[in-house]
């Protein structure tokens, strides 16, 4: 049985800011296996309340307090209150983990966080939508969009070359030339 959401009101979910992904059950005590999206060392360490957040849903966030959390290979292993069993924590195979934002996040010009390009519009240099930026992939060279629409995924790089501007107030990221970039790439 899940854990009812706290009587406390759940915030907007605009002021939520992912910092981890739930990969899936582990173990037979309620654990989880996290993926750190954070790039803020010990960002995990000393988590008191969380939200979790499933993607395509339409649910709001649930409010779950972390009760353990220890450093594995690759990630994290949480514990929390919305789940004690692995049966329990399956259905919350790949939800976010979100925190409250700090509207005075340090920022340069031209630097976006991650959760500012999640769910972004994407449109070529003709305004042509081509999908919305699902997720963010880190490569060695530099960050990947995954964008999606309904019939096509494909990947753009995140760099001056393939991106001519993101615009958070139309909330759209816009590519370069077509000749850079083609939507017929898509994968």
């Amino acid at each position: 049985m899940l854990t009812p959401v706290l009587s406390r009101p759940h915030p907007h979910t605009d002021s939520l800011v992912t910092i981890g992904l739930i990969l899936k059950p582990f173990g037979v005590r309620g654990e989880v296996k996290v993926e750190s999206m954070s790039d803020v060392p010990g960002r995990f360490h000393g988590l008191k309340t969380v939200y979790l957040t499933l993607p395509h849903k339409t649910a709001t966030p649930k409010e779950t307090t972390v009760t353990h959390i220890r450093d594995v290979t690759a990630g994290y292993l949480m514990t929390c209150t919305a789940f004690s069993t692995p049966e329990e924590a399956a259905h919350f195979r790949g939800a976010w983990i979100q925190i409250p934002s700090d509207p005075d996040l340090p920022r340069d010009p031209d630097t976006f966080y991650q959760f500012e390009l999640i769910g972004l519009r994407v449109e070529d240099p003709d305004g042509t939508q081509m999908g919305n930026v699902e997720e963010i992939m880190e490569y060695p060279q530099h960050q990947v969009l995954v964008v999606r629409n309904q019939k096509d995924e494909f990947l753009i790089p995140m760099n001056r070359k393939a991106i001519a501007k993101v615009d958070l107030g139309n909330q759209c990221v816009h590519v370069a030339s077509k000749e850079w970039w083609d939507i017929r790439h898509a994968l």
